[in-house]
């Protein structure tokens, strides 16, 4: 299971299992993300066949909220990975609305 929001790291695990011969959907190997943020590393390796899963964390509402705030500001750390995130939302968004 690669669990990571960081662009580099999925592609970069894309780029070994190709290297290795494996098939794209091999069983052992999933990508995931907080449901929610990097929706663009997930959609564009769903469409490229690897396996894909969105994770929703649940619990009482202290004990997820520091996970999730740890989160976020992982997130938004990533060499400016959110900030661009925002302008693919906004170009889908514009792009539905014609």
């Amino acid at each position: 299971m690669c669990g990571s929001h960081n662009e580099y790291s999925n592609q970069y695990l894309a780029i070994l299992i190709e290297k290795h011969g494996m098939k794209s959907n091999d069983n052992r190997v999933w990508f995931a993300q907080l449901l929610g943020m990097s929706d663009n590393i997930s959609f564009n390796l769903a469409k490229a066949g690897y396996n894909v899963a969105k994770y929703v964390p649940y619990g009482p509402v202290e004990l997820v909220m520091p996970y999730l705030i740890r989160r976020a500001e992982e997130n938004t750390s990533v060499a400016g990975q959110s900030s661009r995130e925002l302008t693919m939302i906004r170009k889908e968004l514009n792009r539905r609305k014609k």
